[in-house]
């Protein structure tokens, strides 16, 4: 946790999901996620089938790994991906204990694995802006798409992730209609989480919400950010957006 420019900065996951969580209406849009130890993530694997594997403290989704329990004519199979190296094994003791080798003592969580909708075979989410106004209101100010790039666990641009917009990632799954009615509830998603993080964190001044959409196109709350990169939005034709995310920015300090 830290502060800068009167702004208040959470870094740990673990503690931005539990302050969600009272809030039922957000809580039902956060996957399933525990602290990891040998038995949650082999109980999370066998009620899952695939979960994801992140560390407390991490960005630009390095350390991210994708981990797997599939039952076969051969039998169970359990493997895991971290960057692009994938490693299969046939027992649940010889994975965990070669994730663990990776992890190591650092605090690590699981997470409920949302099989992300894809645009030209690639998974995408989407990064949901959500910023105070100069007149400390909340507004939701941008959403755009990141896929993620070939053969890559996580859609971080800093992991060759590609940023497109919202519109174009949905058209090929949805109509226009629910294309923009789930546009508007994104939105409101968005100010939620804004007004009951405020309610555990002070100080908080913008966060960047990033969401995966299931095969259903429900929205599920990935992981929240407190200091979410404003220069992304530049991508969008929509120069409107950018130049609202630097105003608001600009005004409480954070360019």
């Amino acid at each position: 946790m830290g502060k800068r420019n009167n702004q208040r900065y959470i870094v740990s996951k673990w503690a931005k999901t539990k302050a969600l969580l009272p809030n039922r209406s957000i809580a039902k849009h956060i996957p399933d996620t525990r602290v990891i130890t040998r038995n949650s993530l082999q109980d999370m694997l066998y009620q899952y089938g695939m979960v994801y594997v992140k560390p407390d403290n991490g960005t630009y989704g390095n350390g991210v790994m994708r981990v797997e329990r599939d039952s076969g004519p051969g039998g169970i199979r359990y493997r895991y991906q971290a960057g692009t190296r994938v490693r299969t094994f046939n027992s649940y003791e010889a994975m965990y204990n070669s994730i663990k080798k990776l992890i190591g003592k650092r605090k690590y969580l699981i997470q409920k694995g949302i099989h992300l909708l894809k645009y030209n075979n690639r998974r995408f989410d989407l990064r949901v802006m959500v910023q105070q106004s100069p007149s400390k209101r909340w507004v939701t100010t941008g959403i755009i798409g990141r896929v993620a790039a070939k053969r890559k666990v996580v859609t971080n641009v800093h992991n060759g992730g590609t940023l497109l917009p919202f519109e174009t990632l949905l058209k090929g799954h949805t109509g226009a209609a629910r294309r923009r009615g789930l546009f508007q509830g994104l939105k409101r998603l968005g100010l939620s989480v804004a007004e009951q993080m405020k309610t555990r964190y002070a100080g908080i001044k913008e966060l960047g919400l990033d969401v995966a959409l299931d095969r259903k196109l429900y929205p599920w709350i990935l992981e929240v950010n407190t200091a979410p990169d404003p220069f992304i939005f530049k991508k969008l034709k929509d120069k409107r957006i950018y130049r609202r995310i630097y105003h608001y920015s600009k005004a409480y300090g954070r360019l």
